[in-house]
């Protein structure tokens, strides 16, 4: 990859839910933001297809506490054709987060097809976060749980916090394939600066995850990982 751009955001919401895969009806919520939960906000504030962004350290300024909350949800995926809500809802409780607080410390990297030095896009996320512009608004691991963020001034302290998470998720590599199975979805792809839709699987990629000082550090080498996954279906 190209040399990156250092980049830190502070982040705060009233409620999130990063929700942990093992569980399969109910949602249940890590106790920290995961590192694609925290591309994702980046991605919010500003995305490109000619950069990505590589996490590398989450700092919790407020764990939050834990609550429940009862949600209406839908017991399917809704296609082209219409649904009655009626007929699908599901009614699911959730554990989720209340009143978190996080600095993302990330990475802006140049995808290979790019043109423009690396410091034409630092600054463009950097004066969008100043003056508080999104793509769409950020959130915590759901839509309805809205984040809120700022530029990072440094003054804000991780709690002391030490804690085995366990195996947390890391991100997900887009993988192309070429046989229609079961499973498969469409995603666009923007190598060769040609806007197109491929088919693929979403490979999710897993970490042991551990707070230390309140502090979330995102292993590396995990990217080199992504982006052989990536690369090997190209």
């Amino acid at each position: 990859m190209t040399p990156r751009g250092d980049i830190a955001v502070k982040v705060w919401g009233e409620y999130a839910c990063f929700s942990r895969p093992e569980f399969k009806v109910e949602r249940v919520s890590y106790p920290v933001m995961t590192p694609s939960a925290a591309r994702g906000v980046l991605e919010a504030i500003f995305w490109k297809p000619e950069i990505r962004y590589e996490i590398r350290e989450i700092l919790v300024v407020k764990m939050g506490s834990q609550t429940t909350v009862l949600r209406n949800e839908i017991g399917c995926r809704q296609g082209s054709k219409p649904l009655l809500v009626e007929d699908e809802r599901q009614q699911r409780t959730s554990l989720i987060l209340k009143g978190v607080e996080y600095v993302i410390h990330a990475s802006v990297r140049l995808r290979p097809h790019t043109r423009d030095p690396l410091p034409k896009y630092v600054e463009q996320f950097e004066r969008r976060v100043g003056r508080g512009q999104c793509f769409h608004q950020p959130y915590f691991g759901t839509r309805e749980f809205s984040a809120y963020f700022e530029a990072a001034t440094g003054a804000d302290r991780p709690e002391s916090v030490n804690q085995t998470i366990g195996t947390m998720l890391f991100d997900l590599a887009f993988v192309r394939t070429g046989d229609p199975k079961k499973g498969e979805m469409y995603f666009l792809d923007h190598s060769n600066n040609v806007r197109r839709e491929v088919r693929g699987r979403a490979h999710a990629l897993f970490f042991n995850a551990e707070l230390k000082d309140g502090r979330l550090l995102v292993p590396q080498e995990k990217y080199q990982e992504l982006y052989a996954l990536e690369q090997a279906s190209a």
